[in-house]
């Protein structure tokens, strides 16, 4: 797969991109022609339509306006918003603290009726222990922030796995075996959250899938990645967080769990797995 901050972005940009030159030639406007309408040189409308610049909520306006199509504005002024937003830096996004970061990812949990989730790294926020959730943030804290605002992130982050108990959704997830052997806090935080995720993992709308180590593996391990039913994809990266909502983007990474999930082993396979990384520890 290729690096998804850029191929996302770069084709929502083009899509974009795409939508305003439609626009011009359904206009009978060349591109010079309508630099003049808009008041700008020809190159501006040049960069834009081959999605070397990323247009302003003004520019859209102009645009529509020079080529008779005001009524098609605001929904391009709403797409650039979801182009602008697709990628944030970690920096951006935990400016006030992690807190306000746990909250916002809520309403997003509360509106999924199915989730499907796949990690290389951790075990997924919906089952972690507060303890490993704590060592978790703390890290991220300590590596990011000067805010230390770590236990109200927690609590936040704990009162979130109530959707486990919800209504009728439905969790798959699917994590490396490397994720039982190795995490953060210690011996005995790792020994609790695997004896934890034997308990979440027996519960009726849960499917827990452990992919196993091995010498030849048809699909090498990806990038961390969140289903929200069909409608969105989240991808956490060293360097932020990346929101999917093209419909060819999430056809991908839903193909990749599918993958996934074939070499992954489940039931008392993935709980021996599991079993075994406990006695690792000692």
């Amino acid at each position: 797969m290729s690096d998804p901050a850029s191929s996302s972005v770069q084709q929502a940009r083009r899509d974009l991109a795409d939508r305003l030159g439609e626009i011009r030639r359904e206009a009978g406007l060349t591109g010079r022609e309508l630099a003049e309408l808009c008041g700008w040189h020809p190159s501006k409308s040049s960069r834009i339509e081959n999605a070397r610049t990323l247009p302003s909520p003004g520019d859209l306006l102009a645009w529509c306006r020079a080529s008779g199509a005001d009524d098609r504005a605001p929904d391009l002024i709403a797409s650039l918003r979801a182009v602008d937003g697709m990628f944030v830096e970690w920096r951006r996004m935990e400016k006030d603290g992690l807190r306000r970061v746990q909250e916002a990812a809520l309403p997003r949990y509360e509106r999924t009726h199915r989730f499907r989730a796949y990690s290389s790294w951790l075990v997924p926020g919906l089952l972690q222990t507060r303890a490993y959730t704590e060592s978790v943030l703390r890290a991220v804290q300590r590596r990011r922030l000067i805010l230390d605002d770590v236990d109200a992130a927690v609590d936040v982050r704990m009162e979130r796995q109530r959707v486990l108990h919800e209504g009728d959704r439905r969790f798959a997830f699917l994590v490396e075996e490397s994720v039982l052997r190795s995490g953060p806090g210690g011996r005995d935080v790792q020994r609790e959250q695997l004896a934890h995720l034997l308990t979440v993992g027996s519960l009726p709308n849960v499917s827990l899938g452990v992919v196993p180590m091995s010498p030849d593996r048809a699909r090498m391990p990806v990038e961390g990645f969140w289903i929200y039913d069909a409608v969105q994809v989240n991808v956490e990266l060293v360097s932020g967080y990346l929101t999917i909502s093209q419909p060819t983007e999430i056809a991908l990474y839903v193909q990749a769990f599918g993958e996934l999930a074939e070499q992954a082993v489940h039931g008392e396979r993935a709980r021996d797995l599991i079993g075994a990384a406990g006695e690792a520890l000692g």
